[in-house]
């Protein structure tokens, strides 16, 4: 006789007309920055080329039903906004259909897909789609950290509020010594995350989730050269030949005594990702039940010291599971970005989460971090993980600059 399900979970996986549904979570490629190829493609290009496929994955969704728009994007100017919407429209979007940009940093992807599921449940709207944008190859650097900034928060009173700008790598080092997190341990780890996604690439795991992109490519050493048309169709930062002694020679990146490296911390990155969610009645009355993927349940965003701003996960994960009425064994797959080995290795031994339910097609170490757009391709790639393996609950974590951590729970369909 199997065992009673526990009535936290029961509670999560009972369908409801006001469940917030997902029809359809696809991503880009995630191409290296100033490398790959989406090298000298623009952050509102890769958005029009998922919002299109969106649309096409959709036929029988009358795009003018849309309710609202709503893309994660972190340094661009002014987020974004104008650029996104222009390629919103470009898509194929009407222009009654509103549109904004959100930034709360690496967690931005997942944000706004939680505010269009908020917005949802709040009855505001019925339809919308929520995801991110990032082109670090051209933002990337100065945009990363103020420069300039109010004279009285550089001699701020409040340790936290100066470490707001500490570097990211600084606040890795800082968890790695904290708490124990050794150079071996995370080196192994980065390795894993290129040998699972490098496998998962290998069996075409990722297809259903990617949208190929037909970009121009210039040649660098021979800038009066016409641009190639290319078509982009797979990540480009998987490394199937690392291995942990590769791993081991690379010198640390932000401390010369330090154990984050270039290989066991998150690649920067190009891409773009997009869910489209609605009420399940909505998708009832419009004949689309049968295209449901699974559901967004519930998300938590937690605050944390800003210089050790990678603890995120270990404080947002409980704040959601004490929200749904879940335990860690609940949840069959975990999607906790890999900002950096450190923090994402202290976090999964914190929780006492089970590793092998963590990344299984690999993290940002092996596949990248496109800023804005990372919880949206963590999403895009637990939903068909969650349906291939047969598991029924994901959540998809992140920690946040200047000390924050977000975890959003999703159920297969």
């Amino acid at each position: 006789m199997s065992s009673p399900i526990p009535r936290g979970l029961r509670q999560v996986l009972q369908k409801s007309p006001s469940d917030i549904v997902i029809l359809s979570s696809l991503r880009t490629p995630v191409t290296r920055a100033k490398k790959g190829g989406f090298k000298d493609a623009y952050p509102e290009e890769l958005l029009a080329h998922v919002l299109r496929a969106t649309l096409a994955a959709n036929p029988n969704l009358d795009p003018a039903l849309i309710d609202e728009v709503a893309i994660g994007s972190v340094l661009q100017e002014l987020g974004g906004a104008k650029a996104g919407r222009m390629a919103q429209i470009h898509a194929g979007f009407p222009h009654s259909v509103p549109f904004h940009t959100i930034n709360r940093q690496c967690s931005s992807g997942l944000a706004a897909i939680t505010g269009v599921a908020n917005a949802i449940r709040a009855g505001a709207i019925s339809v919308g789609v929520g995801g991110g944008m990032e082109s670090m190859t051209r933002n990337y650097g100065s945009r990363a950290i103020p420069t300039v900034l109010w004279p009285e928060l550089k001699e701020s009173p409040s340790q936290d509020a100066r470490d707001c700008i500490m570097p990211m790598g600084i606040t890795s080092e800082n968890v790695a010594s904290r708490y124990g997190i050794s150079r071996a341990d995370q080196d192994a780890f980065a390795a894993a995350s290129h040998h699972k996604a490098t496998a998962a690439q290998t069996a075409g795991l990722f297809d259903a989730e990617i949208v190929p992109v037909t970009t121009l490519s210039y040649d660098a050493e021979n800038p009066d050269a016409p641009p190639k048309e290319i078509t982009v169709t797979r990540d480009d930062g998987i490394r199937a030949n690392i291995s942990v002694e590769k791993m081991a020679t690379l010198k640390p990146a932000f401390s010369p005594t330090g154990a984050s490296t270039a290989g066991n911390s998150s690649q920067v990155s190009d891409g773009a990702a997009a869910t489209l969610l609605m009420r399940r009645s909505t998708a009832t009355e419009l004949g689309l039940t049968s295209s449901i993927q699974g559901r967004w349940v519930a998300t938590a965003v937690a605050g944390c010291a800003p210089d050790e701003m990678g603890v995120g996960p270990a404080v947002a994960i409980p704040k959601l599971l004490e929200q749904v009425g879940l335990d860690i064994a609940d949840v069959g797959i975990w999607e906790i970005n890999e900002a950096f080995a450190s923090q994402a290795l202290y976090s999964v031994r914190k929780l006492g989460i089970d590793e092998a339910k963590v990344n299984p097609k690999g993290g940002a170490i092996a596949l990248g971090h496109p800023l804005g757009a990372t919880g949206a391709r963590q999403l895009a790639t637990l939903l068909p993980e969650l349906a291939r393996t047969g598991q029924e609950v994901g959540v998809v974590s992140m920690c946040i600059g200047t000390g924050m951590g977000m975890a959003g729970m999703f159920v297969r369909e």
